[in-house]
C-alpha cells in the first residue's frame, strides 16, 4: 500500500469550500490515469475513463473534512469559530490545530480549566461555544495574519499502529486514496461503462458537490465511497457496532440519508464473494453520505450504493483504519467497474 500517498492526503488541509490543496494533489495523481478531466464551477473533479457502452457510472469520494471557520478575534488575539460538519465538542480541549490565514499558524483549543469550574460546570457535557482558539501572539500581531472567515483543520499526522493508519481526516481522505489507486489499476483496462470518478466538494456540510455532479453527468450507476462507523469497542454491544475494524469492506444496506438500491447491494455482494473478498454489511442509523445526492439527482435518479470503510473515532481529532479494509475496497470498487454489465439490473 502506497502509505507515503495516503499520508500526504490526510495530512493535507481542505475544510469544506476550501478544498484546493486536496484538488491539486488529486489533479497531480489521477492526470495520466484518464482520458478526461472536468472541474465544474464548485471545484468538483471529474476524472474520466470512457467505458465500450453508453452508460455512466458515477463514483464519489468527498475531499472535504470537518473543521471550522473564525468568526471573531477578540482584543486578547483568541478566536472563535463556527464548525464546518460534525464534531464531538469533548473531544477538542487541549488539541492542536491549524488556522489558515496569510500563512498556516498554530493554534490550541482552550477552555476553561477544571480548577476553576463550578461543581455544575464539571457535570455538564462540553459544547463547541465553550471553547476558542489560542496562538499563543497578541492581538495587533494576530491581526496581521488573521482575519473572520479564515478556516481551521486538525492538526495530526498520519501514523502506522499494527495493521492500522491513523490521522485525522480518514474521513474521507481514505475514500479519495481509493479512487486513485482504483484508477490506476483500471488504466489500460478495458471497461463496459464510462466512469466518472468524481471528487466531491463540501460533503461534511450537506452532500453538495455530489449533488451537482450528479446533474452534470446524470449516472446509470452510482456508487458513494466514504468512511462508516466501526465501534467495536469495549462496552458495544453487538448490535451497536455497525462495522469492525478488519472484517471486511463494508456494503451499505442504508444510512439516515439512502437506502441502497437492493439490486446494488446484490450486485457488490455477488461480486465481492465472486472475487473472494471479505465484506460485512453496514446499516448506519445516523450520518449520510455522498450516495444519496447520486441516486436522487438526477432524472429519473440512479441504480445507487456505496462501499464503506470502517472507522474508529470518526470525526474526532483522529481516525483509525485496516490497511486490510483499505485494500479490499480497492478491490472491490474495481471489481464492479470491470463487472457491472455482468449483472441483471433489470427491475
Amino acid at each position: 500500500m502506497n502509505i507515503a500517498l495516503l499520508k500526504e492526503i490526510c495530512e493535507v488541509a481542505g475544510a469544506p469550500g476550501f478544498e484546493e490543496r486536496v484538488r491539486a494533489i488529486v489533479l497531480r495523481e489521477i492526470k495520466p490515469l484518464v482520458d478526461e478531466i472536468r472541474i465544474d464551477n464548485m471545484g468538483n473533479v471529474n476524472a474520466i475513463l470512457k467505458g465500450q457502452q453508453n452508460k455512466h457510472i458515477m463514483v464519489a469520494a468527498h475531499m472535504d473534512e470537518i473543521g471550522f471557520m473564525v468568526t471573531h478575534i477578540d482584543k486578547n488575539g483568541f478566536l472563535k469559530f463556527h464548525p464546518l460538519g460534525g464534531f464531538d465538542p469533548k473531544t477538542l480541549t487541549a488539541q492542536r490545530v491549524i488556522v489558515h490565514g496569510k500563512k498556516d499558524l498554530i493554534g490550541v483549543m482552550g477552555s476553561k480549566p477544571i480548577h476553576v469550574m463550578s461543581p455544575e460546570e464539571k457535570n455538564q457535557p462540553a459544547k463547541i461555544t465553550d471553547f476558542y482558539i489560542d496562538l499563543g501572539l497578541p492581538y495587533k500581531e494576530v491581526i496581521k495574519l488573521i482575519e473572520v472567515g479564515n478556516t481551521v483543520t486538525r492538526q495530526r499526522e498520519l501514523i502506522e499502529m499494527g495493521d492500522c493508519v491513523n490521522c485525522k481526516s480518514l474521513d474521507n481522505r481514505v475514500s479519495v486514496f481509493i479512487l486513485i489507486e482504483t484508477l490506476k489499476k483500471l488504466k489500460g483496462k478495458k471497461i463496459p461503462y464510462t466512469l466518472n470518478a468524481v471528487f466531491t466538494v463540501q460533503e461534511e456540510v450537506g452532500i453538495r458537490g455530489a449533488s451537482v455532479s450528479a446533474l452534470a453527468i446524470n449516472p446509470d450507476f452510482g456508487i458513494g465511497l466514504d468512511t462508516t462507523i466501526a465501534y467495536d469497542l469495549p462496552g458495544a454491544a453487538d448490535h451497536e457496532k455497525i462495522t469492525s475494524l478488519g472484517e471486511g469492506v463494508a456494503i451499505k444496506i442504508m444510512d439516515s440519508s439512502v437506502i441502497s438500491d437492493q439490486r446494488m447491494v446484490k450486485f457488490m455482494k455477488n461480486t465481492a464473494d465472486k472475487n473472494k473478498i471479505k465484506w460485512q454489511h453496514e446499516i448506519l442509523t445516523g450520518g449520510g453520505t455522498d450516495t444519496a445526492g447520486i441516486q436522487r439527482m438526477n432524472a429519473g435518479g440512479s441504480i445507487a450504493g456505496a462501499i464503506s470503510i470502517p472507522t474508529r473515532h470518526i470525526h474526532q481529532v483522529i481516525e483509525m483504519c485496516n490497511t486490510k479494509d483499505i485494500d479490499g475496497a480497492i478491490q472491490l470498487l474495481t471489481a464492479c467497474v470491470k463487472e457491472m454489465n455482468d449483472f441483471n439490473w433489470k427491475l
